[in-house]
């Protein structure tokens, strides 16, 4: 299983996989693919501001079709005690400290392309 970071949704839901790296395109064909609660929510606030045209319900409602996406259900108290820990503290950005928590409950990569998860973390990944 490989979790899927908001802007790698956002990049399928509008057709722009070929700003995915090969190798996570491949991945996509091969892995389950899911997400954290988060990223619905943080799709919810990208398309309120203005910044997707769709709202979540359809992004991901196309991506479960697509790619075969999940939702992934693990304990929120283990999610938010996990990234409320030190091993998080290098963000300050509550969507990328949920999302790449939940990812670590699992123990699972998290495909992101944001340099400061990867260079934190040796489950982030972009190749």
């Amino acid at each position: 299983m490989i979790h899927l970071d908001t802007h790698v949704v956002a990049w399928l839901a509008g057709g722009e996989i070929h700003l995915l790296p090969p190798t996570l395109r491949r991945r996509l064909n091969t892995d389950d693919c899911a997400i954290s609660p988060m990223v619905e929510l943080e799709l919810a606030y990208l398309h309120e501001i203005g910044r997707l045209t769709q709202g979540p319900e359809r992004v991901l409602a196309e991506l479960r079709r697509s790619v075969g996406l999940q939702v992934d259900d693990a304990p929120f108290g283990r999610v938010t005690g996990l990234a409320a820990t030190a091993a998080f503290a290098f963000t300050r950005d509550p969507f990328d400290r949920l999302i790449a928590a939940q990812a670590s409950v699992l123990g699972v990569d998290l495909a992101t392309k944001d340099a400061t998860l990867r260079e934190h973390l040796d489950f982030a990944i972009w190749d």
